[in-house]
């Protein structure tokens, strides 16, 4: 596929990680149509972009046929643990990404299913984090569906792009300290723009990798710019 545009769907767009990847495939030459499936409109606006409201994402029968043809699936939709037990987040977490896999899995064996997982995630689902648990359950699941490819991203701290509607609040109180810790702590910190290049880069050229850390992220996303 090196020579090739790609289609992508985008999911969690209401968020900072979600808005943000999407912003990078609607800039990038590499992408030709990106589509959203998202529980309300994404409020954008953008010749490539197409969007399918879906109000309950535990009911992704509908989608089987409407996802038809595309190379990738950037699922960017989560939650925080904070608050919740490991029954509730597992529903919101492992429940809510195979549903969506398993739906895009029927039509679609050529699909590249990238999850955005978090840094630390626990790949033997038996540490003491429940969070890092049911995160590495879900990595581990997707990864025996039969896809071209799964790759689970962990991203430590994400510098979000300037502009952008759903940056996390305190991030305007920690923004400053992101060139110190770029420099003192380079694989606990990557760039919004950084994330969406490389999940586009695996995409197109895949990846010796499965699990993604922030230093293969900000690998990636030079080898796309490079070409």
């Amino acid at each position: 596929m090196k020579n090739s545009k790609i289609k992508v769907i985008v999911t969690g767009v209401t968020g900072m990680v979600g808005e943000g990847v999407m912003h990078e495939c609607l800039l990038s030459p590499h992408v030709e149509e990106v589509l959203v499936i998202s529980r309300r409109p994404s409020g954008k606006s953008h010749p490539k972009l197409k969007e399918i409201i879906l109000t309950d994402f535990y009911q992704t029968a509908e989608l089987e046929e409407l996802v038809k043809g595309y190379d990738a699936c950037y699922f960017c939709l989560g939650v925080t643990s904070i608050g919740k037990n490991e029954a509730e987040y597992t529903k919101l977490t492992y429940d809510l990404t195979l549903g969506l896999a398993k739906s895009l899995e029927k039509n679609n064996p050529q699909l590249t299913f990238v999850y955005v997982s978090g840094k630390s995630t626990d790949s033997t689902e038996k540490g003491n984090l429940m969070w890092a648990r049911v995160k590495g359950k879900t990595e581990n699941d997707l990864a025996k569906l039969k896809f071209k490819a799964a790759f689970a991203f962990r991203p430590g701290m994400i510098h979000p792009t300037p502009g952008l509607q759903h940056a996390l609040p305190f991030y305007k109180y920690i923004n400053w300290m992101y060139p110190f810790l770029r420099w003192a702590a380079p694989n606990m910190v990557c760039t919004m723009k950084e994330l969406g290049q490389a999940m586009i880069a695996v995409t197109l050229f895949g990846y010796d990798k499965s699990a993604v850390e922030v230093a293969d992220i900000v690998h990636l996303s030079k080898v796309l710019e490079e070409k």
